[in-house]
């Protein structure tokens, strides 16, 4: 980027938080958590669940992109999260309510065969924050977090994928 900079290209990038949620997310990573567990019939997040996930909707991800192209200075590391750390039993809570199905803590020695290639996922613990893109770009996230998503609905009428 820096590069960029010294040849006049105004340039920045943008970490998007692992969950871009909206009723346009349909092959992401909440949707294939939904499908592991109505293939499992068991919602199940690993130890007791306190490892965080960060989120931002995708119309807040949009907004942001467009005012990183209108007015982000050159060289720009600007975070695009609003949830910056849900608790991940939270969102595994979260869809045993959506799917009504029971929720569960399975050991780390059981992700692999539980979550699939998600399993380093769902173990990971990766708060973040918008505070510096805040400050510099005034960028507030506005539209639902993925918890009020959740309970909006949307995620469990799409149709179920084959699970992992």
């Amino acid at each position: 980027m820096v590069a960029l900079a010294e040849r006049g290209i105004r340039s920045s990038v943008v970490r998007l938080a692992p969950t871009v949620h909206s009723t346009l997310d349909h092959n992401g990573f909440i949707p294939t958590l939904i499908s592991i567990a109505r293939s499992k019939g068991v919602v199940a997040y690993v130890g007791d669940g306190a490892n965080r996930w960060p989120a931002v909707n995708t119309l807040d991800a949009a907004r942001l992109y467009r005012l990183a192209l209108e007015s982000a200075p050159a060289g720009s590391r600007l975070h695009g999260v609003d949830n910056q750390g849900i608790p991940f039993r939270e969102i595994a809570e979260a869809i045993g309510r959506g799917l009504n199905l029971p929720v569960a803590s399975i050991p780390a020695t059981e992700a692999d065969a539980h979550f699939g290639f998600l399993s380093g996922h769902v173990t990971a613990d990766n708060p973040c924050s918008h505070t510096l893109t805040q400050d510099l770009l005034g960028w507030k996230p506005v539209q639902p977090g993925l918890i009020e998503d959740l309970r909006q609905g949307h995620y469990f009428d799409i149709p179920a994928t084959p699970a992992t």
